[in-house]
């Protein structure tokens, strides 16, 4: 049976790839029949009905918290991917959103067209205020507060960690959720006790650094390190836990290939590093608008996105 699920998920695998090929840039959507409730720096979300949400994870990009004017041909869709492979293979873990709603039931020909692969209908929840962020490696702003302090968050260290280290151990870096367009404030674990108590509280960060382990060791045999991640959890109507939004994506994670990893420095990375790297060139003061991007450099992110989905989703 597990070999059968494999092959099913290898194939789709290739039959995304090549329609990638053919696939036009989505930057926005505007759904003929359903009502848009919010539109963030990647999805567009829309209502199905009192239960039930769609989600489409549209092509724009963003960076320094600024949605650029140009997308990225199919990295929806590959995010959207990516995230159902992971909802799939943790669902033993914790229950996640996904739903057997058909698409098809609600759009039409054309819109179906569009949305097939870069769509979910999930389950509406009640969104708990707090990212769930888990660091296994010493980077960004970890490595940064670990130099000025010792600690990463709060939390103390051993001496003498370079920068990209593996730590110790996994540790989970909780922060509030912010607006679009505002950075995330991160938060002590005793904050998240205040804001959804102390069982939940508890929980989360219990299946958040297990979400963590069990995806990075899966993606380390194939040549990925997740050096950090964040998820997001909401309660359903029975108050029970529940995986929410994307996982485990480029977007939400930082993804390393193993082979180029250096201790010592920044790794290159599987996102839209390209894309920073391209705006620090700029004498841009990065806020909105933001400046257009050459089409070189949206190729090569594209190409990193394709490259992520590959080495997970293949044997």
């Amino acid at each position: 049976m597990r070999k059968s699920v494999e092959s099913r998920r290898f194939f789709a695998g290739i039959e995304l790839e090549q329609e990638l090929n053919m696939t036009q840039a989505v930057h926005q959507t505007q759904l003929q029949n359903l009502p848009l409730i919010a539109r963030g720096k990647v999805r567009d979300i829309y209502q199905i009905d009192d239960q039930h949400l769609l989600f489409v994870t549209t092509d724009r990009i963003s960076a320094f918290d600024v949605i650029m004017p140009d997308p990225i041909s199919g990295k929806g869709e590959l995010l959207t991917q990516i995230s159902k492979f992971w909802f799939n293979k943790s669902e033993k873990l914790v229950a996640n959103h996904l739903t057997d709603l058909k698409l098809s039931d609600y759009v039409g020909a054309e819109e179906y067209a569009m949305l097939k692969d870069r769509s979910l209908i999930v389950k509406k929840l009640k969104t708990l205020p707090v990212e769930a962020i888990v660091r296994g490696y010493l980077i960004g702003s970890g490595w940064k507060d670990y130099q000025a302090s010792g600690a990463v968050c709060g939390i103390e260290l051993p001496q003498g960690l370079q920068q990209a280290q593996k730590l110790p151990y996994p540790i989970y870096t909780p922060s509030t959720k912010a607006s679009v367009g505002d950075h995330d404030i991160n938060i002590s674990f005793n904050e998240t006790i205040d804001l959804i108590g102390h069982v939940l509280a508890e929980q989360v960060r219990e299946v958040s650094l297990a979400l963590y382990q069990m995806a990075a060791e899966y993606a380390l045999e194939r040549g990925i390190i997740i050096a950090d991640t964040k998820f997001e959890f909401g309660l359903d109507e029975d108050n029970q836990l529940v995986l929410a939004d994307e996982v485990l994506t480029p977007d939400s994670s930082r993804f390393w290939p193993a082979d180029q990893y250096q201790l010592g420095t920044s790794p290159v990375s599987f996102d839209k590093q390209f894309v920073r790297d391209y705006l620090e060139t700029l004498d841009w003061d990065k806020t909105a608008p933001g400046p257009k991007i050459p089409d070189d450099i949206l190729e090569k992110t594209r190409l990193k996105y394709q490259e992520a989905f590959d080495r997970l989703t293949r044997d």
